[in-house]
């Protein structure tokens, strides 16, 4: 998926084990959705606590984050509660969104690659975000998308 592409709708469990529906979270603002390889990893955990560092400036641009991974519901609800998620982790342990979204990786040692979706409340993929080595490059290149 890239930039001006129709995100891709998905339901999906998050670490509670609440279904989430995409164009459901979407009737409430845009929606920053990264992937990440690994919950409890060194980056994924800095790359995600970066994320719930910065809640006050998603919630002033009326923005959601939305994490997602290949891990299944009981890990990530570990990872959550470890370090005090305040938003949805989404389990795509098949990795069926992932494969739609075009983040699957072929070999399954890491999953999925690093990649944020910011997608407007239309669906359309406003920004697409790549960076393997800097995991602050995510939520702070999705808070210009957003304010752009």
């Amino acid at each position: 998926m890239k930039k001006n592409d129709l995100a891709y709708d998905f339901t999906l469990p998050d670490q509670d084990g609440n279904e989430r529906t995409l164009s459901t979270m979407l009737r409430d603002g845009p929606v920053v959705l990264f992937f990440f390889p690994a919950a409890m990893s060194n980056g994924c955990t800095r790359e995600s606590c970066h994320f719930r560092d910065l809640k006050g400036e998603f919630e002033a641009l009326g923005a959601q984050r939305v994490g997602i991974s290949m891990d299944g519901a009981d890990r990530l609800a570990k990872f959550a509660e470890k370090n005090g998620f305040d938003y949805p982790i989404l389990a795509d342990v098949d990795g069926d969104v992932a494969r739609h979204y075009d983040v699957k990786r072929a070999l399954n040692l890491l999953k999925v690659k690093r990649v944020t979706f910011v997608i407007n409340q239309d669906r359309t993929i406003k920004e697409v975000i790549t960076s393997e080595v800097s995991m602050n490059a995510h939520a702070d290149r999705a808070l210009a998308a957003l304010r752009a």
